[in-house]
């Protein structure tokens, strides 16, 4: 009895002690966390910390040394449109000779690096003055000459579809705002990023806390863990837990949502983003949109993974990031298909065996990824996987004309039927594709028969089973074309379980019938049911909203069915509809206390926009936000800082110069002559200014239909009425079933007596 009083007494002891050490003061419940550098991690984690060093996020940005940049300084030159670059050393200075903003060349220190391999590109300072701290970066341009690190060479990183050389005051241009580092990839580079844009002195006074991706850019700001870890408690705080973001768990969710924000195509929201938060309350995803995805969901443009793997099975069976890369190292966990294998433990033979791909063991078509994971080579260099992980469907691409994994290896075959002048032009699957599309028919019939090809011996290797199952692609494609069935194929996909349709392909097609308005009258009753099921998830809530908004429904209807939504959960469903109740036809039907509710919904909406305030589009939205609830001088505020923060950029200046026609037209009678004068004059010189902007836009995509329309009004308004003619006739070309287009072009033809 003696051992068992002992034992009772020593669990007496540590239970008063569990439980004094579990009650004694603890970090204050509000306590927040601060950022506190990786140095501070590696004494308790120091295998994470060396599997780290050396990684893609290790090396996300750096400053350039000797030992950071990779490219060729020793007086090396590249050439490329007209222009030749050289690359060579001042002192401990990497420098570059080359063509500057004014279009004049012109010596420029790289003072950043981004990147290891395949690439490294290179950064350059502009407008550092008096104001900007010694620990702020001012703005940034990245250049598009970049090194090769595998093939040991300076390349022209030429945007996608741009042949021609860019002009200094293209936007694309080395020293435009597609590439500053603030507006395009800060956020993702480096920890704890405060872009820190006045948009009153067009100066950037940017911060962050460590720049690469570190420790807490994952585990989100470590100071109260720190706290915590020094204390050597039995236990960590009950208010705070261990004083990190929990990322491990049953559920895959708050993992993924810590790696989306970097590894997805989307736009920003809010930039107060930490580790833990909900995606969906700081980001909008990129839906499928047509430049972006093919109708099935594969990656055309960059899309950075998170929207092709919230399409997978293995998403929704809830397989996450690092069942398959070390999440320090970020390097696959095991070589080849034991990737794959680690988990698809089945009876031996199942899977990677020639019994299920029906390749030579060792050979590219033996490869799970190379079927399952097929690539798309972005910025010339870069083979990236599309992580979808979906089956290879052939009879999709002979149906539908969308890309599948068999023929991307296998219309290598038949580059020698192709005129030799072509051939070195079709390096890649994705080359045939560009090419079809632009177009080119002998090679769209090369490629028919390759699909055919791969589809029959699909049928004969693995028999009709394999397309059990319908697939969004065919009611998307179905509605694009214009197909009668098209509308009813849409909306029964946008409003199918999650796991019979992902929600990105829900949310999608949903978008799809708000472009047209007679399809947004057959859609609202389902747009109405997705919103009264809680379930739902906020993408596409979101997307229900803005088809609702887009109805004919009368402004107390719209705002019985979106006022919930105003105090939702998520931010995105919250600014959707403060957005959408907006709208004028709504706005000024609602009571004065509504409108007051929506007003304080906006103020949120502003705060968002604002996190991007170096973007005209951002001022240029509040404005139109401001213009359409009667706020007239906020909104030509607001229109004046969109002009002065990006004055190359369209839009702005028509929409201020209808404005202030309006307020003289309004006013007449009640404000003296000069004032009026100096409206109608303002408006005047901002047109003349827009014009040539416009033209800059339709020169370079011709194609674009919107384009060649807002030229055509613009000429209208310049009184150029035959320019307007033709830009007119070309929009109606481009896209006959535009009732805008034709409406305009019909008002013009009878506006100059024409049949």
């Amino acid at each position: 009895m003696r051992w068992l009083l002992i034992v009772a007494g020593g669990c007496g002891v540590l239970a008063v002690g569990v439980l004094a050490d579990y009650l004694r003061p603890g970090l204050p419940p509000d306590a927040t966390a601060s950022y506190v550098g990786r140095q501070t991690c590696v004494e308790c984690h120091r295998e994470e910390s060396e599997k780290f060093a050396g990684s893609h996020h290790d090396h996300a940005m750096d400053l350039a040394t000797p030992e950071t940049v990779l490219g060729d300084f020793d007086d090396a030159t590249l050439e490329h449109d007209g222009i030749v670059s050289r690359m060579f050393r001042r002192g401990d200075q990497f420098m570059i000779h080359t063509e500057g903003p004014d279009g004049q060349m012109q010596d420029f220190q790289v003072k950043y690096v981004f990147g290891l391999t395949p690439l490294q590109q290179y950064m350059v300072e502009f407008d550092r003055n008096e104001t900007v701290a010694e620990n702020e970066i001012a703005r940034l341009q990245v250049l598009r000459i970049s090194w090769d690190t595998e093939n040991k060479r300076w390349f022209y990183l030429r945007p996608p579809d741009v042949a021609d050389k860019l002009q200094p005051d293209d936007p694309l241009h080395w020293t435009g705002i597609a590439q500053r580092w603030q507006t395009m990839c800060a956020e993702c580079h480096s920890t704890n990023l405060v872009r820190g844009f006045d948009d009153q002195d067009l100066t950037y006074h940017t911060t962050f806390s460590e720049i690469d991706v570190s420790c807490e850019a994952c585990h989100g700001p470590a100071s109260l863990h720190l706290e915590l870890a020094e204390r050597k408690s039995l236990f960590w705080d009950r208010h705070h837990g261990y004083g990190l973001v929990k990322l491990k768990g049953e559920d895959s969710e708050p993992q993924l949502q810590a790696c989306a924000p970097c590894h997805s195509r989307r736009g920003l929201m809010d930039a107060s983003y930490q580790a833990g938060d909900a995606f969906c309350d700081h980001f909008n995803l990129e839906l499928l949109h047509e430049a972006t995805y093919f109708a099935d969901g594969q990656i055309k443009d960059e899309d950075y993974v998170y929207g092709s793997f919230i399409q997978s099975r293995m998403y929704h069976k809830n397989i996450r990031c690092t069942d398959c890369h070390d999440p320090h190292s970020l390097q696959l966990k095991f070589p080849g298909n034991a990737t794959c294998t680690s988990c698809h433990q089945h009876a031996a033979g199942k899977y990677d065996t020639p019994a299920h791909h029906h390749h030579a063991v060792g050979t590219p078509g033996a490869a799970c990824v190379n079927c399952h994971m097929p690539t798309r080579t972005y910025m010339e260099v870069d083979p990236r996987r599309d992580h979808s992980l979906r089956i290879p469907r052939p009879d999709l691409s002979v149906q539908l004309g969308t890309p599948n994994a068999c023929s991307g290896c296998h219309i290598s075959d038949q580059l020698e039927k192709v005129d030799a002048d072509k051939r070195d032009e079709l390096l890649e699957y994705a080359d045939w594709q560009a090419a079809i599309e632009a177009g080119d028919e002998s090679l769209a019939a090369l490629m028919r028969a390759t699909d055919q090809w791969c589809d029959e011996a699909c049928e004969q290797w693995y028999g009709a089973e394999r397309r059990r199952n319908p697939h969004f692609a065919e009611a998307i494609t179905a509605y694009r074309k214009g197909d009668p069935d098209g509308v009813d194929q849409l909306l029964k996909i946008a409003v199918q379980p999650n796991l019979q349709t992902p929600a990105i392909a829900r949310a999608t097609a949903l978008d799809e019938l708000t472009a047209d308005r007679s399809t947004i009258v057959r859609s609202v009753e389902s747009a109405i049911q997705i919103l009264a099921d809680p379930q739902q998830e906020p993408m596409v809530r979101a997307a229900a909203i803005r088809l609702l908004t887009a109805s004919p429904l009368p402004p107390t209807a719209m705002w019985r069915q979106l006022q919930p939504s105003l105090s939702a959960d998520s931010r995105l469903e919250r600014h959707e509809a403060a957005v959408g109740l907006a709208r004028p036809a709504i706005y000024h039907e609602l009571s004065a206390a509504q409108r007051r509710q929506l007003d304080t919904a906006l103020l949120e909406v502003r705060e968002a926009m604002m996190s991007a305030n170096d973007r005209a589009g951002a001022h240029l939205g509040w404005a139109q936000l401001c213009e359409q609830r009667g706020m007239e001088a906020q909104a030509i505020s607001a229109y004046e800082t969109a002009i002065r923060v990006e004055p190359l950029r369209t839009g702005a200046r028509p929409n201020l110069a209808a404005l202030l026609e309006q307020l003289a037209q309004r006013d007449r009678g009640r404000v003296s002559p000069e004032t009026l004068q100096r409206r109608l004059a303002r408006a005047k010189q901002l047109r003349s200014e827009e014009l040539p902007l416009l033209e800059r836009d339709a020169g370079l995509v011709p194609d674009n239909a919107f384009l060649q329309y807002r030229l055509g009004l613009a000429y209208y308004l310049d009184g150029q009425f035959d320019a307007a003619l033709a830009k007119l006739e070309r929009a109606v070309e481009l896209s006959p079933e535009d009732a805008n287009f034709q409406q305009a072009l019909q008002l013009l033809k009878e506006k100059l007596a024409q049949p």
